[in-house]
């Protein structure tokens, strides 16, 4: 299941794949969600691709995605906007 919160931790939609379905998949119906558009996006290490980094970038959206670590570029991650991912943990 994949999710997106608001700033607050409140759902805003879900959508819903198999168990063997990337997470990068899930990412492109959450986007196109008619609701107002973030200034950024936090995501685990399932969301990044390049694809989707530059999806969120054409957007308007910085994306706050820690890169995976098979990663052969260094790719920032503002850690300290981070930490707020638990909010659609607890959600």
């Amino acid at each position: 299941m994949h999710a997106r919160a608001d700033g607050q931790g409140r759902p805003l939609g879900f959508e819903l794949t198999g168990g063997g379905i990337s997470d990068c998949s899930g990412a492109d119906v959450l986007m196109d969600l008619s609701v107002v558009t973030p200034r950024r996006l936090l995501a685990d290490k399932g969301y990044d691709s390049d694809r989707i980094r530059e999806n969120l970038l054409f957007r308007g959206i910085l994306p706050v995605i820690p890169p995976r670590s098979n990663r052969t570029e260094d790719i920032p991650c503002d850690f300290r906007h981070y930490r707020d991912r638990n909010r659609i943990e607890l959600m």
